[in-house]
């Protein structure tokens, strides 16, 4: 039975949005943490980074998740995007593949860098702190892509 474009877009967000947010509040510490010592940013900063990113990031991948669904349903034919929407490991990971591929489109790059800005995190010369949450956001997307990736080639995404 064919989905609607309804259960469609719940699927992918919620596949999507599942993976974007697994990690718990200690594995983002320990994420941010890590990310501070390899940047060289010391001091409280992973903390005061700590404090901005959690309300921005949920309200941004949802933005950013429902623009890639529009996109998404707008270039692909509803019954292609409906063999994704199985729930199958592979077909989840390919999804969360797409999103990142989504994110990394010359046209994304310059909404990310635009609601960053709207949002206090703006990469400019007088916000040292605002750079460092926008480098970890990247580097998180990053991340979340080789994960998934790694989950694609095991298996159990």
């Amino acid at each position: 039975m064919p989905m609607s474009q309804k259960q469609i877009r719940e699927h992918i967000f919620a596949v999507v949005i599942n993976k974007v947010e697994e990690q718990d509040e200690g594995k983002r510490q320990e994420a941010l943490s890590e990310f501070m010592a390899i940047t060289g940013t010391a001091g409280n900063a992973s903390n005061k980074v700590a404090e901005l990113i959690p309300p921005i990031m949920h309200e941004l991948y949802e933005k950013w998740i429902t623009m890639f669904i529009d996109r998404l349903l707008e270039t692909v034919d509803t019954q292609n995007i409906e063999l994704l929407c199985d729930g199958l490991p592979d077909n989840n990971a390919a999804l969360v593949l797409a999103y990142i591929m989504f994110l990394e489109s010359a046209r994304m790059e310059k909404q990310i860098e635009e609601d960053l800005k709207q949002h206090g995190l703006a990469t400019s010369e007088d916000n040292d702190l605002g750079d460092v949450a926008a480098n970890y956001i990247r580097s998180q997307m990053a991340k979340i892509a080789e994960d998934a990736s790694d989950d694609k080639i095991k298996g159990n995404a």
